[in-house]
């Protein structure tokens, strides 16, 4: 018995100390960005006519945020702010040339410090050659290279495609696409179909590496490409378009006036194939996902760069700060591998700005959040623990000097009126100098009536108002130049666009 006591003791000495298991990897991080989606066309929240079963079924497994707002309703200043989780004053940017400053930190940069392999594929709008931390950068001009290599694919005889996309020189009806007409490409030649097959290349590449991938579409932004197989899915006649409210004619840009009830709705049937195809996209890089078996490893955030009209407010495209334009889709699938949630398919109503992406990402990722980052993190929210977040919102158009605060109850919008807007939405009318906007989104939701003059809401109105010009001086990039005055002379001060050179 001694001698097997003394063997033992032996082959424990010359077993070899076990070795420290390796850190489990960091979650994944993939960010899906539609272009001009609005949350009253995806089936997850609530539209019975466009079919998104591939957004519907990311809904199903995650959170559905009912009331998320980009913090500008133009491409440009949405895209960077929530890259950068600051708000579009704040970095510099707010109108649609403008170029992200190469000083900016953005995500890509914060997470390849971390040790993430970093991708952008599709549209970002940098509006410049610089990659901001993305290792891998394709977008319109690698997809333009690899058709005329590829060769696109002839197309059925007789389909009347869409013609070159000429906004404000061709009517509207002809840059809206009210004649419901395909991009002139079959399926495999889209550019949303080479960056759904250019993703999903990237994602077996990278399999066993902690990524930050982006794939942004550039559907269903105007004219609504949809290739020639998408053709005819629905019928214009069945679409019922919004009704113009009595107090939205001030309003109603010029170009959009002339608009006939069928224009609208081939407009509205053009955007509702384009959102199917967008979703047909997705489904194919969340396949990918799947199969690969990175689903339960990765955090998963799809939205809309901001939100969209069809016809609300006698309206089409965003540039303004109607709930249509500026509350956009977001959902979020947590990696629950590494961290169980509550049950699926959750929804929440609470108030939530595009700028908390990126501390959200940081916060999951374990990389530290800068300082620099004004928004907030979503974890609490996506684990179940919170159910409020913010008590308002802001967000702010500076072409045309306005901006918003929203609440749970009251959605208040301040413009100078002062400026003559340079995007194209002009009304033909005088300015109509400072204007002020309250409704009462619990009772009505579709912003027909506006308070701001009626005696009662008086205080409602001051107090937002305030609310927003103690927000526009406290982000303001250039804090000493904001004025010392009333609350008027600040918000006229800082709704004036002052971008970056």
């Amino acid at each position: 018995m001694r001698l097997l006591w003394i063997a033992a003791v032996g082959a424990l000495a010359l077993t070899p100390p076990p070795t420290r298991a390796d850190p489990p990897r960091r979650p994944n991080v993939l960010l899906i960005v539609a272009d001009d989606l609005a949350t009253h066309a995806v089936g997850a929240y609530g539209n019975k006519q466009v079919r998104t079963p591939n957004i519907d079924r990311l809904a199903a497994a995650g959170v559905r945020f009912e009331n998320a707002f980009c913090n500008s309703p133009v491409c440009t200043a949405s895209r960077q702010s929530f890259l950068t989780g600051r708000y579009p004053r704040t970095v510099g940017v707010t109108q649609l040339r403008t170029a992200l400053p190469a000083t900016e930190n953005t995500l890509a940069k914060m997470l390849q410090k971390g040790g993430y392999a970093t991708a952008a594929i599709g549209k970002m709008h940098f509006n410049s050659n610089l990659k901001h931390g993305f290792a891998l950068r394709l977008d319109l001009p690698e997809y333009r290279r690899w058709l005329k290599e590829k060769g696109a694919k002839p197309l059925p005889k007789g389909v009347e495609v869409l013609p070159a996309w000429k906004p404000f020189k061709d009517p509207a009806r002809v840059w809206l696409n009210s004649g419901y007409l395909p991009y002139g490409a079959v399926d495999e030649d889209m550019a949303g179909t080479y960056f759904a097959q250019e993703a999903v290349k990237y994602l077996h590449a990278k399999k066993g590496e902690s990524f930050f991938l982006v794939v942004s579409f550039t559907e269903p932004h105007s004219p609504f490409h949809f290739p020639v197989e998408f053709r005819g899915r629905h019928r214009p006649e069945k679409i019922t378009v919004p009704k113009v409210g009595p107090e939205d004619d001030w309003q109603i840009p010029a170009v959009f006036r002339d608009l006939t009830e069928p224009e609208k709705q081939g407009i509205t049937a053009a955007y509702y194939t384009s959102v199917e195809f967008l979703d047909r996209n997705v489904g194919r890089v969340l396949d990918a996902l799947r199969e690969l078996g990175l689903e339960e490893d990765t955090l998963v955030i799809f939205l809309g760069d901001h939100g969209y009209l069809l016809g609300h407010h006698g309206r089409f495209e965003k540039h303004c700060l109607f709930i249509e334009a500026v509350r956009a889709p977001l959902i979020i699938s947590a990696p629950r591998r590494r961290d169980p949630l509550p049950p699926r398919g959750r929804n929440t109503p609470a108030l939530v700005e595009f700028i908390d992406l990126v501390p959200t990402a940081l916060d999951y990722s374990g990389v530290p959040i800068p300082q620099t980052v004004q928004g907030l993190s979503l974890k609490p929210l996506l684990q179940g623990a919170a159910v409020n977040h913010r008590d308002q919102v802001f967000v702010e158009y500076s072409e045309n000097e306005e901006a918003m605060v929203r609440t749970q109850r009251w959605h208040l919008i301040y413009g100078t009126g002062k400026r003559e807007r340079q995007d194209g939405y002009t009304t033909g009318r005088p300015l109509p100098g400072r204007t002020v906007l309250l409704y009462d989104v619990e009772e009505d939701p579709g912003q027909t009536t506006n308070l701001a003059k009626r005696p009662e809401y008086a205080e409602v109105v001051a107090e937002l108002t305030r609310r927003l010009a103690e927000h526009m001086r406290r982000t303001a990039r250039q804090p000493e130049l904001v004025p010392q005055g009333d609350v008027h002379a600040v918000l006229e001060f800082c709704l004036q666009p002052r971008d970056v050179k």
